[in-house]
């Protein structure tokens, strides 16, 4: 496998890399700056690389060769030696529910000697609890399952995925790897801090909080937030909320915040928040979570040759790390080691199997890793 780094930047234009191995690239990876998506890099893109198959989406930052960009286009040419991959689309226009999508999605790609599915998924129609629930079920149980939901800055208002030049809000795309020669890691670490009392959610709808411990969920977050609730729902991102499982206790899962309905006092989370689940609030701490990066690396780390590791953290981390952000990517790229080339996004939501259990799961907050390679 051998893969080619691009960059796209308003000021500069393309940094192509030259193309030093055959077969030319058959898929191109690409995470862009929402305001990118319509300055014409995606087709100068498509034109650089005619035969290969364009996927990816809009996002709150772009992470690209150990670096994190704004308002930029990060693309991965990838050449397979000998695995091949398929494409599946559908769009929530056209689906019953985000369960209903997941199993649209699992059904258009073939399952003979499917290894891997990478999945990108818009970011503010989708429930992501719904959507990984259905493709574990309707995909072989030893499929490994990642990718993570598209996003727009931190404005939640329209995000945009896509196969081609031309995403589109309300899309999701599956690929799915193919072959033994792949090399297929993960890895997966939050890092965040619980504080404050575990309370109990005791009114919930799927992805909607109402209510803890009998209290509006917008009330207490306005009270811990004070001054900063103007700013809602995005000042939320700075602290998620752990739920804890009720099937098993290893299984915590950090949750964020992508809206608020002011009319019924209520928060809408990226994924579901079960009624009668454990739930506490979180803060992160610098260290702890550039620390937790590097966990993540740890987890999915290999000899790193030829291999392309595909970074997937949640806005929320980045807006708390502010000027340090670099360095959680730098935390991953300083355990994966040079010969393993990074690209990746800043997201609204992270899929990618548990730590512990290693089922997957929809994760927030969290730094998640995807390394494909072949032998």
């Amino acid at each position: 496998m051998h893969v080619d780094l691009s960059l796209w930047l308003r000021e500069t234009g393309w940094r192509f890399a030259p193309h030093t191995a055959a077969p030319p690239p058959q898929l191109v990876l690409y995470f862009s700056d929402p305001g990118a998506l319509d300055q014409g890099g995606l087709d100068e893109l498509q034109s650089r690389y005619p035969a290969a198959v364009l996927v990816g989406c809009s996002t709150g930052g772009e992470i690209h060769a150990g670096e994190v960009v704004d308002n930029g286009i990060s693309a991965a040419a990838i050449s397979f030696d000998r695995a091949s991959f398929a494409h599946a689309t559908v769009n929530m226009a056209e689906c019953a529910s985000s369960h209903d999508a997941g199993l649209r999605l699992a059904d258009g790609l073939p399952k003979a000697g499917l290894r891997a599915v990478f999945v990108l998924s818009d970011g503010t129609h989708v429930n992501g609890s719904d959507l990984v629930r259905a493709l574990k079920q309707a995909l072989p149980a030893d499929t490994m399952l990642t990718g993570g939901l598209a996003g727009d800055r931190a404005d939640f208002k329209a995000t945009r995925v896509g196969i081609g030049p031309q995403p589109k809000e309300g899309n999701i795309v599956a690929l799915g790897l193919y072959g033994d020669s792949l090399s297929l890691r993960h890895g997966s670490f939050s890092g965040w801090d619980p504080f404050g009392p575990e309370r109990m959610v005791t009114r919930s709808d799927h992805n909607i909080l109402y209510e803890l411990d009998g209290e509006p969920a917008l009330d207490l977050y306005k009270r811990y937030l004070g001054d900063q609730a103007r700013n809602l729902p995005g000042a939320a991102l700075l602290f998620p909320l752990k739920i804890r499982s009720l099937d098993d206790s290893r299984t915590d899962l950090v949750r964020t915040v992508v809206g608020i309905d002011e009319a019924n006092k209520a928060m809408i989370f990226a994924g579901d928040i079960p009624t009668g689940a454990p739930a506490q609030m979180m803060r992160g701490v610098f260290t702890h979570l550039i620390d937790a990066a590097g966990e993540a690396a740890r987890q999915a780390m290999g000899d790193g040759s030829g291999s392309l590791a595909i970074l997937i953290s949640c806005i929320g981390r980045k807006l708390l790390l502010g000027q340090r952000v670099a360095e959680e990517v730098d935390s991953v790229a300083a355990v994966l080691g040079p010969k393993c080339q990074t690209i990746g996004f800043y997201s609204y939501g992270e899929i990618s199997p548990h730590q512990f259990t290693g089922s997957c799961e929809l994760h927030n907050q969290t730094m998640t890793i995807t390394v494909i390679g072949e032998d």
